[in-house]
């Protein structure tokens, strides 16, 4: 099969970049369909309730790992070809869980399925190398509005999906998806064959490093990791307050993180706007809207319609904070130098994916402990510390 070299400066294709927003968000969905399916997976496979929350624990520790140990290796091998590999890992380990009769088979499986969808995160450095240094924000918006969408949607459609055929339809589906997809992306996706300065061996070693001397990449990790730590723990805790204040079905909870897709929009706005310089002011302005998202539901609770009101403007303010942030982040810690990118994009994620597993044990704790009440205090408390950390960044840092 012949191929097509990468080449510095090239201006992306609105063909290519739409197929890599949309295989992004298909990819990351896959971290996503379990959360809303837990009951009737322990169900079937004779997990114990307090067991079940390994179903989502494992997948996210496999995209941790995933994201220390196989996204740095886009520094050092054919993009390309590390992408197909990956993705046949995740179709294997969806076709494993449509079929897994008992929970060590199907939590096996979830390790696999978050360890093979972090090829997303090795598709987004990439969509930069086929991009001009004007159109790299523009580039890693649109790209990330695809992946946010894809998380954003996961939950609803695996719940539709889920109550008309069963949760095996879900992973059945899924698995069919990402086939065509790893076949579609063999065939269109340029090569891109880096030039490795290290060995496999540094190249881990050098992710330590990586984070000791550079404060951009520490520093935009951590904004993130709060911002996505609140995001976490809203997602986390409004179900149940959606089935407990408002007696809302399965449905309607599906329908009620639709609503979140609204925020998506902040993904390609933000990316526009960094690159005309903005992103100082607007790093400080999502931290704001985080906070204020749960100062909406903190001051109107109960069963009002009002209430019900405020909650989903929250949901979609909050959606636009996070998505927002995150494309800011990837554009500056991107514009730290070519050969390194896939390792701090690497070192990136695992850092705010760490604050959203944090955000979401935090959820459950605090509503078990002080109701939708202690929650949205917590929600609005660690933007507030984010965005005090914040101001002592100096300008030349952003």
């Amino acid at each position: 099969m012949k191929t097509t070299q990468v080449v510095k400066g090239k201006q992306i294709s609105s063909w290519i970049l739409f197929v890599l927003s949309s295989a992004c968000g298909l990819i990351v969905a896959n971290l996503y369909y379990a959360q809303t399916l837990i009951g009737p997976i322990s169900i079937d496979t004779g997990l114990s309730s307090v067991a079940a929350g390994l179903i989502v624990t494992l997948t996210q520790i496999g995209y941790v790992i995933g994201l220390l140990f196989i996204v740095p290796l886009s520094d050092i091998i054919e993009n390309r070809r590390l992408a197909v590999i990956s993705l046949i890992v995740v179709i294997g380990a969806l076709l494993t869980a449509t079929f897994s009769a008992n929970a060590p088979l199907f939590l096996t499986s979830s390790l696999f399925i978050g360890l093979g969808s972090v090829v997303a995160q090795i598709l987004v450095p990439y969509a930069t190398y086929l991009a001009s240094e004007e159109q790299r924000g523009r580039v890693v918006g649109n790209v990330m509005s695809g992946l946010l969408l894809g998380i954003m949607f996961a939950r609803p459609v695996a719940s539709l999906i889920a109550g008309l055929w069963g949760w095996q339809a879900v992973f059945a589906f899924s698995a069919v998806v990402i086939t065509l997809l790893t076949i579609l992306l063999s065939r269109i996706l340029p090569e891109r064959k880096p030039s490795p300065a290290l060995s496999y061996g540094k190249l881990v070693v050098s992710l330590g490093v990586l984070l000791k001397q550079t404060p951009i990449l520490r520093r935009r990790a951590i904004y993130q990791a709060c911002l996505f730590g609140v995001f976490s723990l809203f997602w986390t805790v409004v179900p149940l307050r959606l089935a407990n204040d408002f007696a809302m079905s399965q449905q309607g909870i599906a329908l009620f993180a639709l609503a979140g897709v609204g925020g998506a929009i902040a993904a390609p706005i933000a990316g526009r706007l960094a690159d005309r310089g903005l992103t100082r002011i607007l790093t400080g302005l999502a931290m704001i809207i985080a906070a204020l998202s749960f100062v909406l539901t903190y001051l109107v609770q109960g069963h009002s319609a009002v209430a019900l009101a405020l909650l989903v403007l929250a949901a979609i303010l909050l959606d636009m904070a996070v998505s927002g942030n995150l494309v800011l982040g990837q554009r500056a810690i991107y514009s730290l130098g070519n050969e390194a990118r896939g390792r701090l994009n690497g070192l990136f994620m695992s850092i705010f994916f760490i604050g959203g597993a944090i955000g979401s044990s935090l959820g459950g704790w605090s509503y078990a402990h002080g109701g939708w009440s202690f929650t949205s205090l917590i929600g609005i408390v660690i933007p507030l510390l984010a965005l005090l950390y914040f101001l002592t960044e100096k300008k030349r840092n952003v």
